[in-house]
């Protein structure tokens, strides 16, 4: 055997075994990084991490537990997600059983327990998905029993600013080809979605037609749908899309569950993302020309070929799609093999060309402006224009376009116009009865495309006879006179009523004479139905507002006659007693303030403020019932705990056992000058002594209403000469977005600054607390111990 050939073949035997040593390396780093994105994506469902914060937890517990990378993702997938149940008497397919903590990572409730179950199943089951489209066919397996999905979408942000449809399930491929591409529109919900960061849930399927856009021929399809954004970092670039045909509202798990699975697909949408195989020295990979098989559309592979110096003097074809037709008409694998130069010379030192490299050098895709390529073929010349789009694919160039044929073109624009904008062109020939109708003319009429289009002046026969005469009027006098018309009208169709309009104008002659009539009906049932239930809910508002005020009216009235107001102060058991009341600002309800200042057969005085829960009638009711009952049995010798408990017993049999109540009671001894006193979950009565500020601790006791067996106390206050005692309900305390101590802090702040007992006024106090609006009703009573001297005068 010759030495040389000998060497030869040692050599290209080293090339061989490397070349599968790196063959291994990569399918064991796919199996690698598959297990990890989907260990990553249970961590994001699970806590809602971020993918660097579950990245970095993973690699602190393999760390932890002195495990590999591999070893700890799948010990953490085992650890989540226990098996699927085996039929009894069936060992598990593990003798693994999932631990109540795994490192740090606490056992999660059931409700989560059972939905990071379910994203075991999807999980392990996303490993084997190799694209978007069979991603989408999974999540529509998995979901369908969980959330009763019947279709799922994922749209991907274009650079542009548009989506394109990227895998889809459940869905027919007519309806997937028009709604492939969306442009950047307001009102479209998976726009939406991903502008806001957050999901848009779609449950009212009338309100949702006036608000989006809706997928769907017709839309009626699906009566809930949910769209939720994909997160990748701090952006999302792909919206889940879930469709169903049940027309409940999406209940918290279900929510809840595809929150977790929007999280566990950022995983799986990264593999994709993933760097292909490098291709060896002899070529791409047939795996990769595989792919390209597989995919839509006119895409190339470019490899760069390099000079000594590394400039790039030309580029090889090393993979094309099926649909990729060039120029010259060849396609496919056709253009396998061939140099860009040597089969499109022209494009050297064009824009496209220097594309190409920028996109080499910077990694930034490069997107062209249609240009007109030219050449010649067997001498005869070949013109086509092209818009192109060159993306970095590792060292290799993704090339993709669009061939522009401008009739097709302009048929697909105003396909597109009819299908967003819900509406249909026609055309009649007055001369010739030539009649002409888009598609979309008969979706928008309800009228079947084999039933053929009507003639001009059958039209009022398909519109409901209130509207018949105006469009039959309208198009008189179009063909007559010429004159053009915009006139609304509505059809029956088995959907319902819709509501439609037409806009219409004559070709005519020199002379004037009509020949020709073109125009377009559109559906504006949506937009009509919006504007509808808007004059209804303004209907139905004024209607209640009336009837709320009439009540407020009454209400008053009743609250007038039963609650007099003294026009000055008044002497009670050698007290001057001080009583204000003032109903609240905002609102067109009286509320169930009330107060109580009356001598008792023994001479000693009673003293009662309360607050009855709600507004209207029936807390002035409430309210008129609580105080006579009150009086009543104080005033027969209840003690006032007793009275408070029969008080309680009294609002839970009422005719409204939901009504509950706050409530001071106080009975002065004016003999032993005692203050005994009990409360209901009442704001504590404030003390002004000498110049210091102070709220009694209040007894225990529960609001009215809310128990069947409350306890209440009783405390007693000796009042001094000069003492004040401020009784009060609290609207006097209350402000929106401020707590109770808050308000009770700045009620003593306002009465320390008038806490002179012979001039601080009980106008001035409540003018200072109640500088703004007033939401809550008011009522105060000012209890005021004379000095000494006073006391003496009232005495003789």
């Amino acid at each position: 055997m010759d030495p040389g050939n000998s060497a030869d073949l040692a050599a290209l035997a080293k090339v061989v075994a490397r070349q599968r040593a790196e063959m291994e390396r990569l399918r064991d780093l796919a199996a690698t990084s598959a297990v990890l994105e989907r260990a990553k994506g249970v961590l994001m469902a699970v806590t809602g991490c971020t993918p660097v914060a579950a990245h970095e937890e993973l690699l602190q517990r393999a760390k932890d537990g002195n495990r590999t990378l591999l070893e700890q993702c799948w010990l953490t997938l085992g650890a989540l997600l226990p098996p699927r149940e085996q039929p009894s008497g069936t060992a598990p397919a593990s003798p693994m059983r999932a631990p109540a903590t795994v490192g740090s990572w606490e056992v999660a409730p059931a409700d989560t327990v059972d939905v990071a179950a379910v994203l075991g199943y999807i999980g392990r089951d996303l490993v084997r998905v190799g694209s978007p489209q069979e991603l989408a066919e999974c999540l529509r397996d998995h979901l369908a029993p969980e959330v009763r999905a019947d279709a799922v979408m994922l749209y991907e942000r274009l650079p542009e600013g548009g989506l394109e449809l990227i895998g889809h399930a459940g869905i027919d491929t007519t309806l997937a080809a028009q709604w492939r591409y969306v442009p950047p529109l307001s009102g479209v919900a998976a726009f939406d979605a991903l502008q806001a960061g957050e999901p848009r849930w779609l449950e009212d399927l009338p309100t949702d037609r006036a608000r989006y856009l809706l997928i769907g021929d017709p839309p009626e399809r699906w009566l809930t749908r949910a769209w939720l954004p994909v997160p990748a970092g701090d952006t999302a670039c792909v919206a889940l899309g879930v469709l169903r045909r049940n027309d409940g509202p999406f209940e918290p798990r279900e929510r809840k569950l595809l929150r977790a699975v929007a999280r566990l697909c950022a995983g799986r949408l990264r593999a994709f993302d993933a760097p292909p195989e490098r291709p060896d020295e002899d070529g791409i990979a047939p795996t990769v020309q595989a792919v390209f098989d597989a995919l839509p559309g006119a895409a190339i592979l470019l490899t760069p070929l390099r000079t000594a110096s590394g400039e790039v003097e030309d580029y090889r074809i090393d993979a094309a799609t099926a649909e990729a037709v060039d120029v010259f008409g060849r396609t496919g694998r056709d253009m396998v093999g061939k140099h860009i130069l040597e089969s499109y010379p022209s494009v050297a030192g064009e824009p496209l060309w220097h594309g190409y490299l920028q996109a080499l050098e910077t990694g930034t895709p490069f997107d062209g402006e249609p240009f007109a390529y030219q050449d010649s073929s067997d001498g005869v010349p070949v013109t086509a224009t092209f818009s192109v789009r060159a993306a970095p694919l590792g060292d290799a160039l993704l090339v993709t376009w669009l061939r522009h044929d401008p009739v097709e073109r302009q048929e697909q624009r105003l396909s597109d116009v009819q299908r967003l904008g819900n509406l249909g062109w026609a055309n009649w020939n007055l001369i010739t009865q030539e009649i002409s109708w888009s598609a979309q003319a008969y979706a928008v009429l309800g009228r079947g495309p084999g039933r053929g289009p009507l003639q001009l002046d059958q039209l009022p026969d398909v519109a409901v006879p209130e509207d018949a005469a105006p469009l039959a009027h309208a198009i008189g006098e179009l063909v007559r006179e010429a004159r053009p018309f915009d006139v609304p009208f509505r059809v029956e169709t088995p959907e319902g009523v819709r509501h439609l309009r037409m806009v219409a104008e004559a070709v005519t002659e020199p002379d004037g004479t009509p020949v020709e009539v073109h125009g377009f009906v559109q559906d504006l049932t949506a937009q009509r139905s919006a504007e509808l239930a808007l004059v209804e809910s303004e209907r139905a508002m004024l209607l209640q507002r009336g009837i709320l005020q009439a009540e407020r009216a009454l209400a008053a009235r009743l609250q007038h006659a039963l609650l007099p107001l003294p026009s000055k102060p008044v002497q009670l058991a050698g007290l001057r007693i001080e009583v204000a009341y003032l109903p609240a600002q905002s609102g067109i309800h009286v509320g169930g303030d009330w107060f109580s200042a009356i001598e008792l057969p023994d001479y000693d005085a009673l003293f009662v403020v309360g607050d009855v829960a709600g507004h209207g009638i029936g807390a002035v009711a409430t309210m008129a019932q609580l105080r006579f009952t009150a009086k009543g049995m104080v005033s027969t010798g209840s003690s006032l705990t007793g009275a408070l408990a029969r008080l309680n017993q009294l609002l839970l049999h009422s005719r409204d056992s939901q009504t509950t109540a706050t409530m001071v009671l106080a009975r002065y001894d004016p003999d032993e000058h005692v203050l005994a006193w009990a409360q209901a979950g009442h704001p504590p009565p404030l003390l002004v002594r000498r110049g210091e500020v102070r709220f009694l601790d209040r007894p225990g006791g529960m609001l009215l209403g809310a128990s069947g067996a409350p306890v209440y106390e009783s405390a007693e206050l000796h009042l001094e000469p000069g003492d004040r005692l401020l009784l009060y309900t609290d609207g006097l305390i209350e402000r929106p977005g401020e707590g109770l101590d808050a308000g009770l802090a700045r009620l003593a702040e306002a009465v320390r600054a008038h806490s002179c007992a012979e001039s601080g006024s009980l106008d001035t106090l409540l003018a200072t607390m109640l500088a703004d609006e007033r939401r809550d009703d008011v009522c105060v009573l000012d209890i005021r111990m004379p000095l000494e001297d006073d006391v003496q005068d009232v005495s003789a």
